[in-house]
């Protein structure tokens, strides 16, 4: 249980031939320019030479998909095909406008080893995990800057623009401390926007059942050697049962200006969001409601030729109201909870190529401080709370996180090996340095399949939520000391013009675990770290896509299957778990996309889950008992005309109208239709 009720008793050059010259966010954000996909980092350079395949762009009608050649830069001399020991997969721009989707986290739903898992509609709050992590667990990141949310990773989604404005989505699966440090447990989830080189203006309009709105609009503008991109939205509906109403607003501005020393980046955004958030939290008491406001900002240099480096620096403001009762509170109700973090960051990140390979390193400051009326230690001088009449924080609490990260790759033909650490000092753990060590190997078996294995530590410092929450029905605790793992993985890729595939194995022993657990209804939820949890993985993927093989007009574009599987093994065995034992045990993904006449086209994507764990029933409001998740088959169709301009489009998510339940007590909604149309108006360079 993570939310709080008041109650006062408790320049290298990687050429992808024929990908038609997109460049990618981990290699610009690390200096290195990438004409294919991988994960952007910002407060760490990678060293290790990313192959980073993309998801094949299934739905790009003018692809080619031929990825046999790959120039490298990275040495001396040009060598063909880099080796990477990662999954990294990328969803493209067309494939989010094909997909029947309307938020980034609808959209996630889909991707192989992430678990999203939905309290409200249409992006107003999720969950997100990979690979049978919790959702505290995974690192979000908006153009390569960390924007999670210490408080709880609640609000780590909370991102202040919408899915029609993004580029891309780009996932790495499972952890790597050692390269973008504290909390990227069981993996990174990177939201990617980016200026266009050509003036234009885009405008997206739908309209759907249940009152829905979705507004957006967004522009390109060149002036000189600044692009800029700016991005406005709202979507609001009155909600697809009682108390599940939303309205939702976003702004968002990120630029690029080249200059003589070297090139800056800069974002800003915000967002607010105000929901009526039925048994959110508990079943208890469903008419619950939730206002939040994300402000966020970061600017970022590259410079340097021979030795590179690219500092950044960035603010994030997060702030949150939850009222308990919407209306007609209790009478032992004394009133709402106020919270607002603000994290300041600062990192160094550089590297050199030498005739021993590349060398990187850098270095991050973060700092994170919570003001609340319920979350941290006793202030000294109360505090008002922003924008809310006569409300004062009492409590607080502040951290530091320093950290330092080093890592080398080495060049030995068919065979890759890079190796590195992160040394990390966090202000609540008594002076105490922590090293997480990494290795990543690769070997290449032939020019189309390579073999890859890894090993990596990792940790997860707590939220401010898990250390200080007391509540009707919570318990926190102070004393938490962060998780820890060592994970083990192994996995071949097979990739030809037409032809995608992967398949990966990996084994972690999660140490010091936390989760809200309890022994059974009579007792509170309370945190703990549980002494061992192992997990063993399966990943399987497999995309054709028929376009290289029958050429543009074959009614089939592409089939995709991914799977995964995760079993999860506790050392302690007598709780009842909220969160960390409730993973997704099986998670089976079919996409088809088709033509059906001349620019008409279909997007299907079919969607089974089994999940572990169980959940506390309730009905009207009353406990009834702890009923385990029952498996379900999901179906979304987008059906859209598209041209080089326009698309008008009608997406059914749901499409028969299945009842079930994926997060605690909480109805999701059965099917829901909207129709909408994009249109670009161009105006040239």
């Amino acid at each position: 249980m993570k939310k709080l009720f008041n109650n006062h008793k408790r320049a290298d050059v990687l050429h992808f031939r024929r990908w038609n010259g997109h460049g990618y966010s981990l290699f610009q954000a690390l200096k290195k320019q990438v004409h294919i996909a991988a994960l952007a980092v910002g407060y760490l350079y990678v060293s290790l030479p990313q192959e980073a395949y993309a998801q094949t762009d299934s739905l790009k009608l003018n692809t080619d998909y031929n990825l046999d050649e790959i120039e490298v830069s990275a040495q001396r001399a040009p060598v063909t095909y880099s080796q990477a020991a990662r999954i990294i997969s990328v969803i493209e721009r067309e494939q989010i406008e094909a997909a029947p989707v309307s938020s980034i986290q609808d959209l996630l739903e889909y991707a192989m080893g992430v678990d999203i898992r939905q309290r409200g509609t249409y992006g107003v709050q999720a969950d997100v995990s990979v690979r049978g992590g919790s959702f505290d667990q995974t690192l979000i990141l908006l153009n390569g800057i960390n924007i999670s949310d210490p408080q709880t990773g609640h609000h780590n989604l909370n991102v202040p623009v919408s899915l029609k404005s993004i580029k891309r989505i780009e996932i790495l699966n499972g952890p790597s401390a050692r390269v973008y440090g504290p909390n990227a447990f069981s993996g990174a989830i990177n939201i990617v926007t980016e200026p266009g080189a050509e003036n234009n203006l885009g405008v997206d309009v739908a309209l759907g059942e249940h009152g829905l709105r979705d507004l957006n609009a967004s522009a390109n503008v060149k002036t000189g050697k600044l692009t800029n991109f700016i991005a406005a939205s709202n979507m609001s509906s009155n909600g697809y049962i009682n108390n599940t109403d939303f309205d939702t607003y976003n702004i968002f501005y990120h630029g690029k200006l080249k200059t003589e020393p070297g090139d800056l980046d800069f974002q800003a955004g915000y967002s607010d969001k105000a929901f009526g958030a039925n048994s959110f939290y508990t079943p208890k008491y469903p008419n619950q409601f939730e206002a939040t406001k994300t402000t966020f900002a970061s600017v970022k240099m590259t410079t340097g030729e021979k030795l590179h480096f690219t500092p950044a620096a960035y603010w994030r403001r997060h702030q949150d109201r939850f009222e308990l009762f919407r209306d007609s509170p209790a009478s032992w109700y004394s009133g709402h909870n106020y919270h607002m973090t603000d994290v300041f960051g600062l990192n160094l990140n550089s590297w050199f190529q030498s005739t021993l390979g590349r060398t990187a390193f850098g270095a991050e400051f973060r700092s994170e401080n919570i003001w609340s009326n319920v979350l941290g230690e006793t202030l000294g001088d109360s505090i008002k709370v922003p924008g809310e009449s006569g409300q004062y924080f009492y409590k607080g609490h502040s951290r530091t996180i320093i950290s330092y990260f080093g890592e080398h790759t080495l060049y030995l033909n068919k065979f890759t090996a890079s190796f590195g650490a992160m040394a990390n000092w966090i202000s609540d753990l008594d002076n105490e340095w922590n090293i997480y060590p990494g290795v990543d190997l690769s070997y290449k078996l032939s020019e189309r399949l390579k073999a890859y294995a890894s090993f990596n530590k990792s940790l997860r410092m707590p939220t401010f939520t898990d250390l200080y929450y007391s509540g009707p029905t919570n318990e926190g605790n102070a004393d938490l000391k962060p998780e820890r793992s060592t994970t083990y993985e192994a996995g071949v890729k097979y990739r030809s013009p037409a032809v995608k595939a992967e398949a990966a194995y990996y084994h972690r022993i999660g140490k010091d675990m936390i989760d809200w657990v309890r022994e059974s209804e009579e007792f509170l939820w309370e945190t703990r770290n549980l002494t061992e949890i192992k997990s063993d993985g399966l990943e399987l993927s497999a995309d054709l896509n028929f376009r290289p093989l029958t050429g543009e007009h074959f009614f089939l574009k592409h089939i995709g299957l991914n799977y995964a599987f995760n079993s999860l093994k506790k050392g302690e065995s007598n709780y009842f778990s909220n969160y960390v034992l409730d993973n997704l045990k099986h998670k089976l993904v079919l996409s088809l996309d088709h033509a059906i006449w001349k620019n008409l086209h279909a997007s299907w994507k079919v969607r089974y889950q089994e999940r572990n764990g169980s959940y506390s029933r309730f009905e009207d409001a009353v406990y009834v008992e702890e009923a385990s998740y029952e498996p379900f088959w999901l179906t979304d169709l987008k059906v859209y005309y598209k041209t080089s301009s326009t698309q008008v489009y009608l997406t059914i998510a749901n499409l028969f109208d299945q009842d079930y339940v994926d997060m605690g007590n909480l109805e999701q909604p059965g099917r829901w239709m909207n129709v909408g149309i994009r249109h670009q108006f161009d105006f040239g360079k």
